[in-house]
């Protein structure tokens, strides 16, 4: 793979493997499992449980992908730069730009979650001046270094893992021996005595992939993170292995849980499963502590989107696709600028959110739809990753003899991935609830392929 522009500044490797661990896990564990999971389980019932394991095996044949091709050349925006070397200039531009907007969309919801989590320790609260700290925070930690933002995205992850796995544990007490329920095991029926496994069918099974696909997009940071990562090729295989089954047991695990205590039909009247299933096992500050997490999990998701869509921008500005001034390093070897540039989105994306919410409280709902407008563009990775591959493998046929990290049933498993991703997106716009939502995240795309056609047509000859 040709080297790319050696005379402009690079990012330093400055992060250890398992922070690179924990920024997957940080990207790819968030609301989504804490908040979302309610809806998933509305749409497919307890078949959500093959739902996430499918999903999940397109998420490790997209991360296999991105392995292989780290693992030659692993570089800051790497998905990217395979789109535009393997793809086309195009895919490139479309996939740096559809992660920039992607991550301030979800930038901008965490921070507004995360005010809202506040709330419930500080009722009066003033929702701008806490939102505005909280950007700040973020700000700084993500300027600071690499290394600063790696510790930081450390410890978040941590919080949400370590409650995962005890929620488990304790779920598994529940079920098996009754702890919490006055020593009546549960069991598991729950599992189909509630309308079967697939209560509404396989529409609804497909239906629940959308949010899905949305709650595990985050993943590939593993390759915007790659380029400021020391020992990249170790630090990415063990990356690849351990982050993909870590997530998988976590999303599986969680959800068979709850699942498995309460019946599906019957979640939205209980509240929060998280809270519930501490509370049932007798811990009284359940409330209390899920509120501590969910708010992690939301500082995670805005530390973890300044940070991936700032590396974004500062290719764009590098590549002349952006402002030039976004493609400029500090003293501290990271993008100020650009760092600057995102997060000066997501302040005016809040402050515009508090506005309208002051405005028109029943405006709430819009704000659900744009943030549900980043699932689409935030595919386009996913795409391109597998899409690159395929001519990757085909310009490297004496590299791939030695190399260690191959993604297994190639081609094949390319072209299921694709074939599925589109799948999904053809019930998401069948879907009444998620179609306004990828309408928009389809606008947002085609706008870029524009911008892209104006700014690089040929010239016109006298």
């Amino acid at each position: 793979m040709a080297n790319k522009r050696p005379q402009s500044p690079q990012l330093k490797r400055s992060m250890t493997a398992g922070q690179m661990e924990m920024i997957s896990l940080g990207g790819a564990i968030g609301v989504g499992l804490f908040m979302g999971s309610t809806s998933t389980i509305k749409w497919a019932g307890p078949s959500v449980l093959l739902a996430y394991i499918f999903v999940g095996l397109i998420l490790y044949i997209v991360m296999r992908a991105l392995g292989e091709m780290l693992y030659v050349n692993p570089s800051t925006g790497s998905f990217a730069d395979y789109a535009t070397e393997y793809v086309s200039p195009l895919a490139g531009y479309l996939a740096e730009w559809a992660a920039v907007f992607q991550y301030i969309v979800v930038g901008i919801s965490e921070v507004v979650a995360a005010t809202e989590y506040l709330e419930f320790w500080w009722p009066n609260i003033n929702v701008l001046w806490s939102g505005i700290i909280i950007i700040a925070l973020l700000l700084l930690a993500n300027l600071a270094s690499a290394k600063a933002y790696g510790a930081l995205e450390f410890w978040f992850a941590m919080i949400k893992v370590v409650t995962i796995v005890l929620m488990i544990i304790l779920g598994f007490l529940v079920i098996l021996f009754g702890f919490g329920n006055h020593g009546h095991a549960i069991g598991f029926s729950n599992l189909w005595s509630h309308s079967g496994f697939f209560p509404n069918g396989i529409k609804g099974f497909f239906f629940s992939m959308a949010v899905i696909v949305g709650s595990y997009q985050g993943i590939e940071l593993i390759g915007i993170s790659a380029g400021e990562v020391a020992d990249p090729q170790k630090a990415i295989v063990k990356s690849v292995k351990s982050v993909l089954w870590r997530i998988l047991i976590f999303y599986v695990g969680a959800i068979f849980v709850i699942i498995t205590i309460y019946p599906w039909d019957q979640l939205k009247a209980i509240g929060s499963p998280f809270v519930e299933t501490f509370t049932k096992v007798g811990i009284t500050a359940a409330a209390g502590i899920i509120n501590f997490v969910v708010l992690t999990a939301a500082l995670s998701g805005a530390n973890s989107g300044i940070y991936s869509s700032s590396r974004m921008l500062f290719k764009l500005g590098q590549e002349g696709d952006a402002p030039k001034t976004f493609g400029h390093i500090s003293k501290r070897i990271v993008p100020n600028r650009a760092i600057l540039g995102i997060t000066g989105g997501i302040f005016i994306g809040f402050v515009l959110n508090c506005i309208v919410s002051a405005l028109n409280k029943s405006m709430g709902s819009l704000f659900v739809v744009v943030y549900s407008s980043s699932v689409l563009p935030g595919m386009v990775a996913w795409f391109v990753i597998l899409f690159a591959e395929l001519k990757f493998r085909k310009e490297n046929t004496e590299l791939m003899k030695k190399h260690p990290f191959k993604l297994p049933l190639y081609p094949y498993s390319n072209y299921f991935a694709s074939i599925m991703l589109i799948v999904i997106v053809i019930f998401m716009f069948i879907n009444p609830d998620t179609r306004i939502s990828v309408t928009v995240g389809l606008a947002v795309l085609v706008a870029a392929v524009l911008s892209y056609l104006v700014r690089h047509r040929p010239a016109k000859r006298n």
